[in-house]
């Protein structure tokens, strides 16, 4: 009949327009692949946000010592060199004083927990870093468990200088209140 023949041609072109199926084991392929491309794409976020926040911490980079522009400080000459390390810094010193010069390092996240100091701090044996806002970190000195000197690290707002203001006692006694002025190199 002809009613029938219509629908029969019907079927048939609605089946000649769609996809055939495609084997179970492509289409697992296709939810794998799909996933490895999802989980690609969030560890490139991981690493890549945490590249973009390292670099733009203002404080990482070779400062050297302004002694004409520091203000109670005995140090002459010197610099320090901060490199992100995880979510924190390692801060690398080397200064020149009256007593020659002297060489420290520590590696601290700014988590306000104390971190071991290795080489000759003069104000200490652990550090603790705070971050106060985006350009500003506080640095607590202890000795034997004691705060020694409390340091605020301000990066100017063109990042190309710094100020250390550093208030406390050092390791002889003597009342420490100084102001450092670092440029970047």
């Amino acid at each position: 009949t002809l009613a029938s023949s219509c629908a029969l041609a019907t079927a048939e072109s609605d089946y000649a327009v769609h996809e055939p199926r495609k084997p179970p084991h492509s289409r697992t392929a296709d939810i794998l692949t799909m996933k490895s491309l999802i989980t690609a794409v969030a560890l490139l976020g991981i690493v890549g946000g945490t590249a973009v926040a390292q670099t733009t911490d203002p404080l990482v980079g070779t400062w050297k010592l302004n002694a004409a522009k520091s203000k109670g400080t005995a140090f002459k000459s010197g610099g320090t060199k901060v490199e992100a390390v995880g979510a924190g810094v390692k801060f690398t010193v080397e200064l020149v004083g009256p007593d020659g010069t002297t060489n420290w390092s520590f590696t601290a996240n700014y988590d306000g927990k104390d971190n071991p100091v290795t080489g000759k701090n003069p104000y200490g044996d652990t550090v603790a870093l705070t971050r106060v806002d985006a350009k500003t970190t506080r640095i607590t000195v202890k000795q034997g468990g004691k705060v020694t000197v409390t340091q605020t690290i301000v990066v100017s707002d063109d990042g190309k200088t710094r100020t250390t203001t550093t208030k406390g006692t050092d390791a002889k006694g003597q009342a420490i209140d100084a102001v450092s002025f670092y440029e970047k190199q």
